[in-house]
């Protein structure tokens, strides 16, 4: 019997996008920390239920939502949220045009209005950026409605079959901002940890299948140290990110492990004892 996954990739494989829209298909790769963990999202876009994923920088989350694009050949549209988000970065705006030597007003269809109408991917990243008051323009999008009126037109817009929204947070982070209850209570919430052991090894040698099997396990020891110190409070998140150290395993191949640890992890960190905790660290596993 086809699985209730499987049913719903054969049919929006099914769906014909045109050229432009080839473009915005995103390429998989994801490897996920918890066995049940991405069949268990896959449910939830398949239910037609808006998917918010938490978890720290650089625990994948981005990594997760490409995969699912690549995975149902569904192209996906980002936003980038910050304090200066507003209405029309989200639904578009209004412009004047020349044509046929007459001038006219024409509406330019902003991300969420696009991916309603074509059946694509909305990815809001850092959602928890956005100022609480710009968000609630979506909430006929995110519940049972999955319709909005735009505001600067008029038109109301019912959501294609396929539109799905996935958002991605970063708890506690400065500049950011908790979600209101009316926000939050629509979306299924799944929190994504950071990978480790046998999985990080796994994708590190897909990732580089050159690299000797030496340098990945000492950087899978400084992973599982930096993992740790987090753990403990005396680290901060970012620098257990998984993606800082695939930069520094990068750059292990042309460079000593120390500078690689440096420029990729190290530096990125504000606080000066930080930076210093994390050498020693490294220092402990490299000969």
């Amino acid at each position: 019997m086809i699985s209730l996954i499987e049913s719903e990739k054969i049919k929006r494989n099914k769906r014909i996008y045109d050229a432009k829209d080839e473009a915005l298909i995103q390429e998989g790769g994801y490897v996920s920390p918890i066995s049940t963990l991405w069949d268990d999202i896959l449910v939830g876009i398949v239910l037609k239920k808006p998917v918010l994923l938490k978890g720290p920088s650089g625990s994948g989350k981005t990594r997760l939502s490409q995969s699912i694009s690549h995975f149902f050949n569904q192209p996906m549209h980002s936003v980038n949220c910050s304090v200066d988000l507003d209405a029309e970065s989200l639904l578009g705006f209004k412009t004047i045009i020349s044509k046929n030597g007459e001038t006219h007003i024409e509406f330019v269809e902003g991300p969420v209005i696009e991916a309603m109408k074509k059946g694509h991917i909305l990815y809001i990243d850092e959602i928890n950026m956005a100022k609480p008051e710009t968000l609630p323009i979506l909430h006929s999008v995110l519940d049972h409605r999955r319709m909005m009126t735009n505001p600067f037109t008029g038109e109301v817009i019912h959501a294609h079959d396929d539109f799905t929204v996935i958002a991605a947070i970063n708890e506690g982070y400065i500049g950011t901002s908790p979600m209101n209850e009316a926000l939050k209570n629509r979306f299924l919430s799944y929190s994504i940890p950071y990978l480790s052991g046998e999985q990080l090894k796994e994708l590190m040698e897909k990732l580089f299948p050159n690299a000797e099997q030496s340098l990945v396990q000492t950087m899978l020891n400084i992973s599982a140290d930096l993992q740790k110190q987090v753990m403990n409070g005396l680290l901060d998140e970012e620098a257990a990110s998984i993606r800082s150290i695939l930069d520094a395993l990068s750059l292990s191949e042309h460079m000593p492990i120390l500078r690689a640890v440096q420029y990729a992890i190290a530096e990125k960190l504000d606080d000066p004892i930080e930076r210093s905790l994390v050498m020693e660290l490294c220092e402990t596993w490299v000969k």
